[in-house]
């Protein structure tokens, strides 16, 4: 198995790369732990004390669960794992406090947190549009959570596509056409010849549009690698897009390590039932 990094972009807080030499059980269970393991913080409870604009309180409520917070992993533990149990302290819950008077937007950069390491993401994410003497005031309480619980807790967007294998047999009557209907621009004519853009190549979706339009037909095949996989990791900013994956497969090698721990386990004897 082999990781080779195609991009990191921080700025976008996107990440790809190409794993080689897996499966599709090993690539789904990285994507799926990414997406429903990996926790991050969100707001779960909010008290309000004031809220006189005309948006109800629960719709408030629900637009501030979905505002991503910066997370620290190393500081808070899931409530179902915490010293308190789940009751809520210090170690697993944080407060965030919002108290706005007057007319204008609020904006989730209004928010004030009990701990400067989580805070809003994005500073501009309106919450609410309040009048002239309207008010809005609050306190809200965040925890980890996971994003299989809520997709509030979901870290970002995780997906892969099988690693494609485009072959050009003989020379195409209609090169033109079929660069101009490629979506991902994987072709280009050089000498009045098709031929593969590299740079594009890792494009492809194998959406096949190449292979029905070519002339004449089988000129291209159109095929997958099912043993190297292309994945996209996008961030909702609570993690970086590396710290997603990392996390990820920590998650994986904690549960298997798990698993053979429980497996090695004799078995417990069964009482022979009486007829």
């Amino acid at each position: 198995m082999k990781i080779e990094l195609l991009k990191l972009d921080k700025k976008q807080n996107k990440l790809s790369f190409i794993l080689r030499n897996a499966n599709h059980a090993f690539a789904n269970a990285i994507r799926r732990n990414a997406i429903e393991e990996v926790p991050v913080m969100a707001i779960e409870d909010v008290e309000f004390r004031n809220n006189s604009s005309v948006i109800y309180d629960e719709i408030i409520a629900h637009r501030l669960g979905l505002i991503p917070l910066t997370t620290d992993l190393k500081s808070y533990n899931l409530p179902d794992k915490c010293k308190c149990n789940g009751k809520g302290c210090a170690q697993c819950q944080l407060k965030l406090i919002l108290k706005v008077l007057g007319q204008g937007v609020v904006y989730s950069s209004d928010i004030t947190s009990t701990d400067p390491k989580v805070k809003p993401t994005y500073q501009k994410i309106p919450i609410v549009k309040l009048l002239k003497g309207q008010k809005l005031e609050f306190e809200a309480t965040a925890n980890l959570g996971k994003g299989k619980d809520h997709t509030k807790w979901s870290p970002g967007l995780v997906y892969y596509k099988d690693m494609p294998i485009i072959n050009i047999n003989k020379q195409c009557k209609n090169p033109e056409v079929v660069v101009e209907q490629c979506p991902q621009n994987v072709f280009e004519v050089k000498n009045n010849n098709l031929v593969l853009n590299k740079d594009n190549l890792l494009n492809c979706h194998l959406c096949n549009a190449c292979v029905d339009i070519c002339e004449p037909k089988g000129t291209i095949t159109l095929d997958k690698n099912d043993k190297d996989f292309i994945f996209y990791v996008e961030s909702w900013g609570q993690l970086e897009s590396k710290e997603i994956i990392i996390e990820a497969l920590k998650i994986i090698k904690d549960t298997s390590d798990e698993f053979i721990k429980e497996i090695k386990k004799k078995p417990v004897k069964e009482k022979a039932s009486k007829k």
